[in-house]
């Protein structure tokens, strides 16, 4: 039934990486309460608001994961996704403004040549309650929280099921 679907093959599988893909179609045929509603209706009704711009396993993972938190009652949204080379710059310029210094500035914002927000690869969350239960449940769908100073950020860092990796103090540990 999951591969049956014409919608969730054309517009997923051919875009996530080859490694995550087997991963998370196993996770949704062998625990299909993990979601809201099946795999196949749940992706074929389009990703989450928020999603524009992130690399397509990303997307799906975050979507799963914000389908079930809305079904227990979580509130959970993306903050901020995908980010241009020119917002991050932005943000990366107002960080030196605000902490003075490069190496204090990258604890909390790194420049569009390093951020994984440009490369579609990160997003940020809220509110924090929301945020605590993707730390907790998001390795489901390989949804990991990355830094201790930053509750809110999340990125595809492991396969679906298995343990996250330690958090990193900061970003400046990338």
């Amino acid at each position: 039934m999951l591969l049956k679907r014409g919608v969730w093959r054309n517009r997923f599988l051919l875009g996530l990486p080859v490694a995550v893909l087997p991963a998370i179609v196993a996770t949704a045929i062998a625990s299909p309460s993990a979601t809201a509603a099946p795999v196949d209706q749940q992706v074929a009704t389009g990703s989450s608001i928020g999603t524009e711009g992130l690399e397509p396993g990303l997307a799906l993972a975050y979507t799963m994961a914000q389908n079930q938190a809305e079904a227990e009652g979580v509130d959970l949204s993306i903050t901020s996704g995908y980010r241009t080379p020119e917002q991050q710059e932005e943000l990366w310029l107002d960080g030196l403004r605000t902490y003075g210094s490069p190496d204090v500035a990258r604890r909390w914002v790194l420049p569009p040549a390093e951020s994984t927000h440009v490369s579609g690869k990160a997003i940020d969350v809220g509110p924090r309650g929301g945020a605590q239960w993707l730390e907790v449940n998001g390795n489901q769908w390989g949804l990991c929280r990355m830094y201790e100073n930053e509750w809110w950020h999340f990125e595809l860092a492991t396969l679906p099921g298995t343990a996250c990796p330690p958090l990193r103090a900061d970003a400046s540990e990338r």
